[in-house]
């Protein structure tokens, strides 16, 4: 068993969830595959095995091409298109469960009333540093591929293996996306899970299929052009891209469509960290991947407020604070790496 879940820890949640009567589920903003797929498993099990009438939260809308994990049966409210929504689904709740984030302050806007909520406050994830002080009830491990494995160790305690379809597929749809198809963050437990649902009947081909082939014709040019004219060698082995507001323009970029492409650099033999940074709304959202050996996490922490795991990690570089303009965001990322490599 995954050592943050116990026998007790599991009762206690069983107890939770047969006393709950008005539960809202919540993810982190800007929600990958994982977010969105631990949630939705959630609320599948709890409407079909328990009974309940979950409601199903994000701070703002998934990139198009993860709309196919949600179940259409599950109520679920985007607070970017409708807030007041959001606001009174989480002020009548007497249960909220967070996935996905370690905190409250990862939901950005809805952090606040969620903290304010008289609800039980339960926390399932798999970062670093849990704020555990704002929840009731907390399973965390940053030793699991992802939110998803976490809470199919969860169910499977309580439930067994006789999940919902719909659950088995959100759950391997988002453990896919987070390990980049097993390529980082896979433990034993994860190709044991993995093993188990293919083996309930789950179609991994068909995820797979509806993770990575079903993209626009503009995702494949955007990505190439990204790699032949913007992607930069470092000599500390770094790779990196930034993909300005100007190039979105100019290929119809929609969110999510370079899913991906951080990780394409740590093909080259002498690179091992890749860093992408992407323009929106007076900031740059930065991903981090890396090799073994390599901390990701430590420099998102040191140089862009962020975070994540030893390989794969994240952070912003926030215009008129870190950097006077998005001109400077190149030079804002060399002296970032040449500074940590430097320690």
């Amino acid at each position: 068993m995954v050592p943050c879940i116990t026998d007790s820890k599991l009762k206690e949640f069983r107890q939770m969830m047969d006393g709950a009567e008005r539960i809202t589920v919540l993810g982190h903003t800007h929600p990958d595959g994982d977010a969105i797929g631990s949630t939705t498993a959630l609320c599948v099990c709890l409407r079909d095995i328990l009974g309940k009438s979950p409601v199903l939260i994000f701070p703002d809308t998934p990139a198009d091409n993860l709309l196919f994990i949600p179940d259409s049966g599950i109520p679920c409210i985007y607070a970017d298109k409708s807030p007041s929504e959001a606001l009174s689904a989480i002020e009548g709740s007497d249960t909220i469960i967070l996935l996905d984030c370690r905190s409250f302050s990862r939901i950005e806007q809805l952090g606040a009333p969620c903290r304010a909520a008289s609800a039980r406050k339960i926390l399932i994830d798999h970062h670093l540093d849990p704020q555990e002080d704002e929840f009731n009830l907390v399973f965390s491990t940053p030793d699991i591929s992802s939110a998803s494995e976490l809470l199919y160790w969860i169910l499977t305690g309580i439930f067994g293996r006789a999940l919902p379809e719909k659950a088995r597929e959100a759950i391997l749809t988002g453990m896919t996306t987070d390990t980049n198809n097993f390529a980082n963050s896979v433990f034993p437990s994860t190709m044991q899970m993995a093993s188990e649902l293919i083996a309930d009947g789950t179609d991994r081909d068909k995820i797979l299929n509806l993770i990575y082939n079903c993209y626009r014709e503009n995702r494949i040019r955007l990505m190439g052009y990204m790699q032949c004219n913007e992607m930069r060698l470092l000599p500390e082995g770094v790779a990196y891209m930034v993909l300005t507001k100007d190039i979105q323009e100019r290929f119809g970029y929609r969110e999510g469509e370079t899913e991906g492409l951080v990780n394409v650099p740590l093909t080259i033999g002498t690179v091992r960290m890749s860093i992408l940074a992407t323009e929106k709304d007076g900031l740059f959202r930065i991903s981090v991947r890396s090799k073994k050996g390599t901390s990701a996490q430590n420099l998102a922490v040191r140089f862009f407020r962020g975070g994540g795991h030893e390989n794969a990690a994240g952070g912003k570089i926030i215009l008129g604070e870190d950097v006077p303009s998005a001109a400077l965001v190149p030079s804002y990322i060399e002296n970032s790496v040449k500074t940590f490599f430097a320690l």
